[in-house]
């Protein structure tokens, strides 16, 4: 049996060309992508361009202060995986925060602030991949900066949902946010000047005899400089989180000096010829690769996503490994990935997959170990304005997300990154650096004994979660979407209809996505709906009722709701192409 026919039209045209291609979660990203490639700089360049223009441009989605993961495949070398994530620090143990009284780390506030990641992951790469000076990379952002850029409709509405957080306790925020005491105008031109100069001190400290030497000499200044002593000083101040108290945080100059961006292995799975990397266990991306395993043994229809079976059949998939992410993945070294992958774990867990949904968590037991998944406490009555992730939520209203870059140049080299975290709704605003520090701690669980358990010195497990794909053919993919929980979720329907049935990029994409909502939320205040499945309005009436006859708690959500995936790919013959997302009104795909 065939998928079901892909759309004749779609929303925008997969772009073609042979030069080079950049598809980003906002436009002006993407161009600033292009603009490198077209000056004669390579998909890495293009890449740490993008990401700063990113951190200005989306301000409610991710920020210096955040994080990113990454996957490169260099047109001359292995793939990679770019890890800029920071770690618990010092003083931040799952026995000092049940002393505060806490049984959950906050969702916002300096208690689930971890060394910021992402400035010194998009220098590591410029430093060993890319080819221009830190100048040239720097210079989109530092316009968009000093010049100004166009605030964002759902930046207005971010700020309008804090405003009284800000306006009451996050006096910094305020500042930089409600000018006039009034939310920042969507359309309006606003300037960051204090991050504008933070970024021009870093480039005065490259200082150094080669291009390497001057990208490590700004490192040196963000890590052990003006940088990490500004956050010392601010981080251990106390504010009002989403406990709805006042406390110190507990991330020091010394946990910022101790980070350093790494380059990792990926974890690699073969699916009908092609081969798919993820990042590890200390992400959940291989709970992506778990699902292709498990469905790689169904039968054909039962792989369509715009079908009630194939629909059906992925969400239950779904549902079964992101309870094996809850239960296993981690950054402590105790995750069994290699059982986790194998041909015979996807099988049993296969066999748990009926004809109606399962409302449990069924977390799976490999190498007959017995699985812990920790129980949230009663989610309060109200969420406290800032708190968790800005994504998709349970009801399928868009609160925001995060955001995503993919760029693949002439040579053949891609890149994927997932930028997050430091958004302005995490925690107050550092005046004399212009940001503020992330919350990827509240993703910690306060139970000792678990892979995921708050640990002085090991990252929490996170959700951003790139994609690479390898074809036997020699031809390569770059994926990614924003969406905490989601991510992988929304990927799955979008490669099954690529790389199975035979739907174009933009095809893929533009298709009618769902996710499951029987996981625990890897975000404050981390509930769950048992059996519970969103989908989009578009996947069609039938089959949203027979989803909902086979025992699915299922939400309706807007016709254009889920997911703001993008995708470069490079064919066997060289030929590039690009799409990004309608969803959001914000990515573009650019390229020639």
């Amino acid at each position: 049996m065939s998928f079901h026919p892909a759309p004749e039209f779609t929303t925008r045209p997969t772009l073609r060309g042979t030069f080079g291609m950049a598809a980003t979660t906002h436009w002006l990203a993407s161009q600033s992508a292009m603009a490198v490639l077209e000056r004669g700089g390579n998909a890495f360049d293009a890449a740490v361009a993008a990401g700063f223009v990113l951190q200005i441009v989306e301000p409610h989605l991710n920020g210096p202060g955040g994080d990113l993961v990454g996957l490169i495949a260099p047109a001359d070398g292995e793939p990679r995986v770019l890890a800029g994530l920071g770690a618990a620090p010092r003083r931040a143990s799952a026995e000092h925060y049940r002393e505060l009284g806490l049984d959950l780390v906050p969702g916002a506030g300096l208690l689930a602030a971890t060394a910021p990641g992402a400035v010194d992951a998009w220098l590591l790469l410029l430093r060993d991949r890319g080819t221009w000076h830190p100048e040239g990379a720097l210079e989109f952002a530092l316009h968009y900066a000093e010049n100004g850029y166009p605030v964002l409709p759902a930046v207005t509405r971010t700020i309008e949902t804090v405003a009284g957080l800000f306006a009451d306790d996050w006096s910094t925020s305020a500042e930089q946010w409600l000018p006039g005491g009034a939310p920042l105008a969507a359309g309006s031109l606003h300037t960051r000047p204090e991050w504008a100069a933070t970024l021009r001190r870093l480039l005065e400290a490259a200082q150094g005899d080669s291009r390497e030497a001057r990208i490590d000499a700004m490192r040196a200044e963000w890590r052990h400089g003006f940088v990490a002593d500004a956050i010392g000083r601010f981080a251990t101040g106390e504010w009002r989180d989403s406990s709805g108290e006042r406390h110190a945080g507990v991330l020091t100059a010394e946990d910022v000096a101790d980070y350093e961006a790494t380059w990792e292995e990926p974890v690699r799975l073969d699916f009908r010829g092609h081969t798919v990397l993820k990042a590890g266990a200390w992400t959940q991306g291989p709970a992506l690769l778990q699902a292709l395993a498990i469905l790689d043994g169904v039968a054909e229809e039962a792989l369509d996503p715009s079908t009630a079976l194939g629909a059906h059949t992925q969400l239950e998939t779904l549902a079964l490994v992101l309870a094996d992410r809850d239960a296993w993945y981690g950054d402590d070294g105790s995750t069994p990935l290699d059982t986790l992958l194998s041909p015979d774990y996807a099988a049993a867990r296969r066999t748990l997959i009926g004809v109606l949904a399962e409302s449990g968590l069924r977390p799976g037991a490999p190498d007959d170990r017995a699985p812990v998944i920790p129980v949230p406490p009663a989610p309060p009555a109200q969420a406290t304005a800032g708190s968790g992730e800005p994504t998709v939520g349970r009801d399928g209203v868009t609160r925001g997300d995060t955001c995503h870059m993919d760029v693949v140049d002439a040579a053949g080299n891609l890149v994927s990154v997932t930028p997050s975290g430091g958004w302005l709704q995490s925690s107050p605003h550092i005046p004399e650096l212009g940001f503020c520090l992330g919350s990827r701690l509240q993703m910690t669980w306060l139970e000792e004994g678990h892979a995921s358990t708050l640990r002085p010195g090991q990252r929490p497990r996170t959700t951003l979660s790139p994609t690479l794909v390898l074809g036997a053919d020699g031809g390569r993919v770059a994926l990614g979407t924003p969406g905490g929980d989601q991510q992988d979720q929304w990927q799955l329907p979008f490669l099954l209809r690529l790389l199975v049935g035979g739907y174009e990029p933009q095809q893929a994409i533009d298709a009618p996505s769902f996710h499951s909502t029987s996981a625990n939320e890897s975000f404050w205040p981390r509930g769950r709906v048992p059996a519970g499945a969103t989908v989009e309005s578009r996947l069609g009436e039938e089959v949203i009722a027979e989803l909902i006859l086979r025992g699915h708690d299922v939400t309706v959500a807007g016709p254009w709701s889920l997911g703001r995936l993008s995708a470069v790919g490079r064919g066997a013959d060289g030929t590039l192409w690009a799409a990004a997302n309608p969803r959001g009104m914000q990515g573009y795909a650019v390229g020639r």
